[in-house]
């Protein structure tokens, strides 16, 4: 009985709670709202203290995401529930992080920084804790952030109307100067956009497929992976009925987790001789994070995997829960290429992509087929920093300065490594990469001076080809030069998109300068990677609907905007 009114007490409690969260989301969806109101509401420090977590150019504390331009990632309708459930979803790197320690104190914050001997919490009120790793008995991720789930307790209705407007006029202001160097502040469309023509149908959709490529042996069978599910599957179209079938499932080997799982595979260039493929994935150990590049050995039929054990190539420990990099890939050199994330926390407080003693935030490239110097791989002789005179540098790394290079590929004509770098607060970026080079992160993001902390007057920074504001989408997802047909208006145009707001992008460049652009489409899912068949045709991977799309550009022109 007693049990039975505590039940019903919490019952009415949360009953209450979520009449009176509806009264603030009719509030703000009807009223208008005072912006100048919402902007003192917002810089009170006795009252909702928003600037106590969030930066507005440059002003508040950075616990939680900056703001500047959150009118251009979010509608009203978004910001109005981000606000109300703020748990619902979370920005990467923006969950509490909880730590036990041996002598019995529990910390919860937002991780700001790691090194080898201990980690920093940002705490809601702004204060920050210094954590001896010696110290640490156990760490958790929360799927929560900091911020409050109750804030209709702290403002009234009225003032949570006027918060909302005010967070609407937070856009990216538009920068002429930089339209002329790859950032147009109007891409245009195409008035009539490409088609997107499913490969299968709904009944082989896969779950959360994060990677397409072509069969090697096979040209009419394709490859897929599934991120979290961490398995592999084939796409059988050699007989009319499309079969999918099992290629590897390697749940057993791989975290599961939204910022784990599988990312990407790529075939040995001698795959039909030596059966030898490769794997990126994250792993949690003992509470730590890793990143791994494994080879693994398909069957003697090459449909499936061997079932022998993973070759572990690289263990690269993560200090946060995201920017690891996506994509692997073999260069027209043989050589294995690696896109690594700078690891995070957000805005690389500690300039590990600026760093050459770090793996973290590089293009990595390494010889699967030699060994050096007792690693399990060989590192080119030819690589940037192999003969360094510095001690600590290290050999493996090909290019400097990337945020999070997610999809990156090879031209197949000219050779150039387009990479699509996701960006932090306000632009994301397409950059064409070479050997040796700094590509900015964390002194430049996109064309923008980001930070003078780690800026040395010597470097030479390489801007992007195209750098996109907020407006347009906030996560890139890098794709293909396309090199199919000759005869097609897109023949040399390199086709991206943003997994966000699944806008795709057709662009053109000169000596790595935007020459055209011009929005050819809106994907029907998120982007989360694009791949090619053995002819050259682009493909798109929907996460959200599991299906992957060939994209059609057979009825349509490119006639791009030129940016001379």
């Amino acid at each position: 009985m007693i049990l039975l009114i505590l039940v019903n007490c919490v019952n009415a409690g949360f009953s209450q709670q979520s009449e009176l969260v509806e009264e603030y989301r009719r509030w703000a969806i009807a009223e208008t709202g005072q912006v100048e109101k919402g902007q003192s509401i917002f810089f009170d420090q006795q009252g909702a203290k928003c600037s106590s977590c969030h930066t507005i150019g440059g002003q508040g504390r950075s616990v939680g995401p900056a703001l500047d331009s959150i009118g251009d990632k979010y509608n009203r309708i978004t910001l109005i529930e981000s606000i109300l459930t703020p748990s619902a979803e979370i920005a990467p790197g923006y969950r509490s992080l909880v730590v036990e320690t041996l002598t019995g104190e529990i910390y919860t914050g937002i991780l700001e920084s790691t090194s080898e001997l201990s980690l920093s919490l940002v705490s809601a009120d702004g204060l920050i804790r210094q954590i001896a790793k010696s110290n640490i008995k156990h760490r958790r991720e929360e799927e929560i952030s900091l911020m409050p789930n109750d804030l209709e307790k702290i403002i009234s209705p009225p003032d949570f109307v006027h918060l909302i407007a005010y967070l609407q006029t937070l856009r990216e202001p538009h920068h002429q100067q930089s339209q002329r160097h790859g950032q147009p502040n109007l891409i245009e469309e195409l008035d009539t956009p490409i088609q997107f023509i499913p490969l299968h149908s709904t009944a082989e959709k896969f779950d959360q497929p994060v990677w397409f490529g072509a069969h090697p042996v096979h040209a009419q069978i394709f490859v897929v992976l599934e991120h979290r599910k961490a398995r592999i599957w084939l796409l059988d179209q050699r007989t009319v009925n499309i079969q999918k079938r099992l290629f590897a499932d390697l749940s057993d080997q791989v975290s599961d987790g939204p910022w784990e799982g599988l990312v990407c595979m790529a075939f040995h260039p001698q795959f039909t001789q030596n059966r030898r493929y490769f794997l990126k994935h994250e792993i949690i150990l003992d509470n730590r994070r890793f990143t791994l590049v494994v080879e693994r050995l398909a069957g003697q039929d090459f449909m499936s995997d061997s079932a022998q054990p993973s070759q572990e190539l690289l263990r690269i420990e993560q200090p946060a829960d995201n920017h690891n990099g996506g994509t692997i890939l073999f260069g027209p050199d043989g050589y294995l290429y690696i896109g690594m994330g700078d690891g995070g926390p957000q805005e690389d407080p500690l300039g590990r992509s600026q760093d050459l003693s770090q793996l973290l935030g590089k293009i990595l490239r390494i010889d699967v087929d030699r060994l050096t110097e007792g690693k399990p791989y060989g590192i080119p002789p030819d690589n940037p920093w192999v003969d360094d005179a510095v001690p600590g540098r290290m050999g493996e790394i090909w290019a400097i300065g990337m945020r999070e290079p997610w999809r990156m590929s090879f031209d197949s004509l000219t050779q150039d490594l387009w990479v699509g770098d996701v960006g932090q607060v306000r632009f994301e970026e397409i950059t064409i990469v070479r050997a040796g080079e700094n590509h900015g992160w964390n002194v430049y993001e996109g064309f923008e001076l980001f930070s003078r902390q780690f800026r040395r007057d010597t470097t030479i920074y390489i801007p992007p080809v195209f750098a996109y504001e907020r407006k347009y989408g906030v996560s890139v997802t890098g794709g293909h030069v396309y090199r199919a047909d000759p005869k097609s208006d897109f023949y040399g145009q390199y086709i991206c998109g943003d997994f966000e707001s699944k806008r795709i992008w057709s662009l053109e460049q000169r000596d790595r300068r935007l020459h055209r652009i011009r929005q050819i489409g809106v994907a029907p899912s998120r982007i989360s990677s694009f791949g090619t068949d053995l002819a050259g045709e682009i493909y798109l991977v929907g996460y959200d609907d599991g299906m992957i799309y060939h994209l059609d550009l057979s009825n349509t022109a490119h006639l791009g905007v030129d940016m001379r």
